[in-house]
């Protein structure tokens, strides 16, 4: 990867990451000029950025206004929701048909990290909410990951964070019932029992999204 690509990687990942944890507030007016200076990026590689973003549903392109953080609304939630519900279990009926045991130890130690990183979520929601993304994310896909097709991988993955801006908008997290849940479906994946740990994941999601709606009353 050259320099270039480097630093387009760079600010997207963080322009990003800032969306989907609030930085950058649902509905305003993204300026160039002001991004240009905040990531420390040329100007057309924040364009390419938002460009890249609007295509994945985070930035909303308005001709001649120019670039918007996508607003938050409880159809476009349930909406994504019901679409990773689709996807996501999908992906986990046909990575435990194919599962061996490189996945399995993948299973475990992603799980392992999420466990222990729950515990201490429980004790502070705002603190570990970033770590709690990232290892929650690395158990999700991990679930997910054999099931042999990147372009399911890749739409699970915009979607995966689509969700989670919404639940990064709320103060409250769902702890042990969550934590329950993935304990299921981790132990039904590693004994191929597909119908309980897709039962579970459609469940696991579908509480997540009860949980967030919050935020719309």
């Amino acid at each position: 990867m050259n320099e270039k690509n480097t630093i387009s990687s760079i600010t997207y990942d963080v322009i990003k990451k800032d969306i989907i944890f609030g930085k950058l507030k649902p509905s305003i007016k993204l300026k160039l000029d002001n991004l240009k200076n905040s990531y420390n990026a040329s100007l057309s590689t924040i364009r390419e950025t938002l460009n890249r973003l609007a295509s994945e549903g985070f930035v909303k392109a308005e001709e001649q206004r120019g670039f918007f953080v996508n607003s938050f609304s409880q159809d476009d939630l349930i909406e994504i929701a019901n679409l990773r519900v689709l996807l996501e279990c999908h992906a986990l009926e046909l990575s435990i048909e194919n599962g061996d045991t490189d996945w399995e130890g993948n299973l475990v130690a992603s799980h392992h990290k999420l466990h222990l990183l729950e515990k201490e979520t429980q004790k502070d929601y705002k603190k570990n909410r970033e770590e709690w993304k990232k290892y929650d994310w690395g158990f999700h896909l991990a679930l997910v990951s054999n099931c042999r097709s990147q372009n399911l991988l890749n739409l699970h993955s915009i979607l995966y964070d689509k969700y989670i801006r919404y639940q990064m908008a709320v103060t409250e997290y769902r702890g042990k019932e969550a934590e329950e849940e993935h304990k299921i479906i981790f132990e039904a994946a590693l004994k191929r029992d597909t119908k309980l740990a897709t039962e579970t994941l459609e469940k696991h999601i579908l509480k997540g999204l009860d949980h967030t709606l919050t935020i719309f009353k």
